[in-house]
């Protein structure tokens, strides 16, 4: 069958406004949640030297070793919601525009490189411009796999707006000592890199042809079954009712027990236990992006050891338990487990590293 040239012309004019929309919330939805906020912070750091944010580890007065609590539940979760709401909804609206408006073949294409480390540098170089924290970077690791990007890319992705956070970073180095910023790049780096390439190396002989039959076809896939418009509310629809209920109630959950959770890091435990413990913790708790830089410091100011510190300047921003159950149905149990697994590995050498780095002259 010949297609006719209206029906070609038809099919490139709604690629162009696929990927113009796409663009543009991409661009412009960055720019409200992190491009400008970060800018500002990042000047008013340069000129104060001191970090304005607050520890939400603490919200509402909570302090180690307090039972649970209603109030503390619902103290952290608003706390929470309202620093990283913003990016959230934009990380929706990307992924379903993703899903929906661009052909299925493009991200694959760009992402998927013939060997693992070169995919996973590819993911963390793509994760660098949207600076992210790991649940708002979980939505769009999840459409990433969807499209058929490859584990490796998609790890390093999730990993990298985190991790590889450059706003974090010039945070870092304004308001924390040197040493914080040398080992969270360092280590940082490493870890995304080094992850996503065993990530890789594992699940090779994973087949991708199941990864986009949850999918539409998108544009430039063929005669598409929906408009666009219907395909980009069911995706976003997907999106909320699959990722953001449990991860919600995990949030309210750690909320609730994080007076406990503190008591396991307090200032008086010394020795290699407490720097495990606290590399575990900080892949179990949640925070905002830049959220690890007050909590640190307050750390830091009771006396808390630089090797907990360092296994914390890792943790805490990589991963998370909502973080892991927004991801975990995309990735699979295997890949979320040895993720999961390396970032507290990462956490210890970052407790490594910056033991050291505090100990030179």
């Amino acid at each position: 069958m010949v297609s006719h040239p209206d029906s070609a012309i038809g099919s490139r004019r709604a690629l162009l406004i696929g990927v113009g929309i796409t663009v543009a919330v991409f661009v412009a939805g960055l720019y409200w949640a992190k491009w400008a906020p970060y800018l500002a912070k990042a000047t008013a750091a340069a000129r104060s030297h001191e970090w304005s944010g607050r520890d939400i580890l603490g919200v509402g007065g909570v302090r180690a070793g307090d039972a649970p609590s209603w109030a503390a539940a619902t103290g952290f979760f608003e706390a929470y919601v309202l620093s990283i709401w913003p990016a959230l909804a934009v990380a929706l609206l990307l992924s379903a525009c993703v899903q929906a408006l661009l052909p299925r073949a493009w991200l694959p294409r760009m992402l998927n490189r013939r060997g693992v480390v070169s995919t996973a540098l590819a993911g963390g170089a793509a994760s660098m411009p949207s600076m992210m924290c790991t649940c708002c970077a979980a939505p769009v690791a999840v459409t990433l796999r969807r499209s058929g990007v490859t584990r490796a890319a998609a790890v390093a992705y999730w990993l990298g707006n985190p991790l590889l956070n450059p706003a974090v970073l010039v945070f870092l180095l304004f308001v924390a000592p040197w040493q914080w910023t040398v080992t969270r790049l360092v280590v940082g780096v490493a870890a995304v890199v080094g992850i996503a390439t065993v990530v890789g190396v594992l699940t090779r002989r994973d087949g991708l042809a199941r990864v986009g039959d949850a999918v539409h076809p998108a544009v430039g896939d063929g005669d598409a079954p929906q408009p666009a418009a219907r395909r980009f509310v069911t995706a976003l629809l997907r999106l909320c009712v699959v990722l953001l209920p449990e991860y919600l109630a995990i949030v309210l959950l750690i909320g609730a027990t994080r007076g406990w959770l503190l008591s396991l890091i307090e200032p008086g435990h010394r020795g290699l236990l407490v720097v495990l413990v606290a590399a575990v913790l900080g892949t179990l708790l949640v925070i905002p992006t830049a959220g690890e830089i007050p909590i640190l410091q307050g750390l830091a100011l009771l006396g808390v050891s630089s090797g907990v510190l360092g296994a914390l300047l890792i943790t805490l921003p990589a991963v998370s338990l909502p973080g892991v159950a927004m991801v975990v149905r995309g990735f699979g149990w295997k890949t979320v487990a040895v993720t999961t697994v390396m970032v507290v590995a990462a956490g210890m050498v970052g407790a490594a590293m910056l033991k050291m780095l505090t100990m030179l002259p």
